[in-house]
């Protein structure tokens, strides 16, 4: 339980009509039932206590009370719809308690239940909430990411609905514009406030100084304390992910220590099964990384969850099969040197003709298996090149790197293989450090990377390497930069091509490009036409240029054509423009607005208008605003 009060002594809970897995089979109360009823009321006054004290222990132990737990997917319904009439922060608090409760409180089958009913009841929901749709979503995402829904409930549940109806919309969009997203994670866990105003990064950094404390004085009482005060019970795997990555590196008496504590907060209540399985589903994931530190990592990861398995805390058939140790693959292997020397041929072709379609197809034909091993020495041997060339190549380097699609975490791999190689290649090339710190930048604004990845590079550089070293340094000015005002604009022109999609171009060819494709569209051309010419651009890190040509073009005529915006809302809908460069773009328009305004004196107040309709499709963050006085005028849009 929460702040260390025991679990009240459970009475027999009144026997529901069907104690059904299959969501399907769940019994629907009818509305006459007087039991229902009562339930109906508690659980309104328990929501409405919940979001005025955000006491989430008070709250488990009050629906606990009522002993009816085959209703409490109304309890579901009732909490999500009451705040979705709320603020942002009452929300956030919707979203964690429900993590909280899942498992301990609320199980699977109705928590699921509560969350179709809520999808079958949006046009309801609507009338009093407009943004219902866009509210509904985030919270179906949110379930998602939180593992308390699974993903499989936007395809089941996407027929049971009628064509045409908010519910339907609301699948749609959680899966278009919230799940398929890069990064969509961290946006998701952010969209309210984040993890209770911390961000991740400081959630992870707060988790790993309790860690770190604990095993200095063993106190668990302590350490459960400070575990429930950062209240994000949803983000508990991380604490299960990271106690188990100290336990292998240290061993011994750490190993045990590590082992008592997760064991008593399982015991407790303190972390719920499902984070611990999905703790250890993230260290099975990441435990072929783990073995470059420790090469028995897998081994001890196995004994790790065999105990944990005997002593009842831990459920191993719901993990994910470890599976054998990997063939380990050496430097001086035929296969290695075959792909490095085809790697190497391909890369040095690819300077000369541009070609990144002719580029990737070669990776993807010699490296079918998409192995890690080789796409990092790919990574490594792509940019140590461009380093030793002139700016035309290193941006030829980034281009293609941002359009091969590969696994971050493979992106990651080829990085540190650049870390460890830093110092010899410092000889070679002495501005090694600004290089690799463009790169290292260069990635994140292309989104290869996300900020975190980033910050997991310096987390792991540093426990290898020295402070001064080359790639710390790179490392720690990457931040840096990244950190800077319009940081985003100067990364993207740091060689001279803006970001381009294609080798070679300036980025006023870009923009004039762009502006053309509009313009075609804008006299007639067809959606379908305008996306693709979008995507073959293959430059997604710039399509904030996309919006901002669209809305000036847009304002420009004083919505009298919103074509325009019918394409935006197509690229929005299809995942082409993410909610990242639809808030550049939009904040691009902001910036210059006091310009437009020479030609369009209402330009401030027609762009307000377009934002708050933009806040309500969905496209911008609730938060985004305007940062100067909208002009007067009379706004023409709707």
């Amino acid at each position: 339980m929460e702040d260390g009060l025991a679990p009240p002594a459970r009475r027999a809970p009144i026997k529901c009509p069907i104690a059904a897995e299959d969501v399907d089979q769940l019994p629907t109360p009818t509305v006459t039932s007087e039991e229902f009823l009562q339930f109906k009321r508690k659980a309104t006054t328990i929501v409405e206590e919940y979001l005025s004290t955000d006491d989430v222990a008070a709250t488990a132990s009050e629906l606990r009370e009522l002993r009816v737990p085959c209703y409490h997917y109304y309890f579901v319904k009732k909490l999500v719809s009451v705040a979705m009439d709320r603020h942002d922060r009452e929300k956030e608090m919707a979203a964690v308690l429900l993590s909280s409760l899942y498992g301990d409180v609320i199980d699977r089958p109705q928590v699921y239940k509560g969350f179709c009913k809520l999808a079958e009841s949006c046009d309801d929901l609507s009338v009093d909430t407009p943004d219902a749709v866009d509210i509904l979503a985030v919270f179906v995402a949110r379930a998602i990411v939180d593992d308390i829904l699974p993903p499989a409930f936007l395809a089941k549940q996407l027929p049971c609905l009628p064509d045409g109806c908010k519910g339907a919309e609301v699948i749609r969009r959680a899966e278009k514009s919230y799940l398929s997203v890069p990064h969509h994670g961290e946006i998701i866990l952010q969209r309210w406030g984040g993890i209770k105003n911390i961000t991740v990064d400081e959630a992870k950094a707060r988790i790993a100084d309790i860690l770190e404390e604990y095993l200095a004085a063993g106190d668990t009482a302590e350490a459960f304390r400070c575990i429930r005060d950062l209240q994000i019970p949803f983000f508990h795997h991380d604490v299960v992910k990271r106690a188990l990555v100290l336990a292998i590196e240290r061993g011994g008496a750490s190993e045990g220590h590590i082992l008592d504590l997760l064991k008593s907060a399982s015991d407790q209540g303190v972390i719920n099964e499902s984070q611990i399985i999905k703790g250890f589903n993230r260290m099975i994931d990441s435990v072929d990384d783990l073995t470059l530190d420790v090469p028995n990592a897998r081994c001890l990861l196995k004994s790790i969850i065999l105990k944990a398995s005997s002593e009842g805390w831990l459920c191993a058939s719901s993990l994910k099969p470890l599976g054998s140790e990997p063939k380990k693959v050496v430097e001086d292997d035929p296969a290695v040197k075959r792909f490095k020397a085809k790697a190497v041929a391909s890369i040095h072709e690819y300077f000369l003709t541009g070609d990144i379609i002719e580029s990737v197809s070669r990776l993807e034909a010699e490296n079918s298996s998409c192995s890690c091993f080789f796409n990092a020495i790919f990574v490594k041997k792509l940019i140590s090149f461009a380093m030793d060339r002139k700016n035309r190549e290193k941006e030829m380097a980034s281009v293609l790197l941002s359009s091969i699609c590969m696994p971050p975490e493979h992106v990651v791999a080829g990085f540190h293989l650049l870390i460890d190689c830093a110092e010899d290649a410092a000889l070679d090339n002495p501005a090694i450090v600004e290089d690799l710190t463009m790169f290292f930048a260069r990635s994140v604004v292309d989104e290869v990377i996300a900020p975190s990845d980033l910050e997991a590079m310096e987390e792991e550089a540093g426990r290898r390497k020295a402070a001064g070293s080359p790639g710390m340094l790179a490392l720690r000015n990457a931040h840096a930069m990244l950190g800077a005002k319009l940081s985003a604009e100067r990364i993207l022109r740091c060689w001279g091509g803006g970001g381009t999609g294609k080798a070679g171009w300036e980025l006023s060819e870009v923009k004039d490009k762009i502006g053309k494709l509009l313009q075609e569209y804008d006299s007639g051309g067809g959606v379908r036409e305008a996306c693709r010419c979008i995507k073959e651009l293959g430059m997604p890190f710039f399509h904030h240029e996309v919006v901002k040509k669209a809305l000036v073009a847009i304002i420009e005529k004083r919505g009298k054509d919103e074509r325009l915006w019918g394409l935006l809302s197509e690229c929005y809908g299809r995942g082409l423009i993410t909610p990242n460069q639809m808030t550049k773009g939009f904040q691009r328009v902001a910036d210059c607005v006091d310009d437009l305004a020479l030609d369009v004196p209402d330009a401030g107040k027609q762009l307000g208008c377009y934002v708050e309709r933009a806040k309500k499709r969905g496209w911008l963050d609730a938060s985004f605003s305007i940062a100067r006085p909208v002009p007067d005028g009379i706004a023409v849009c709707s």
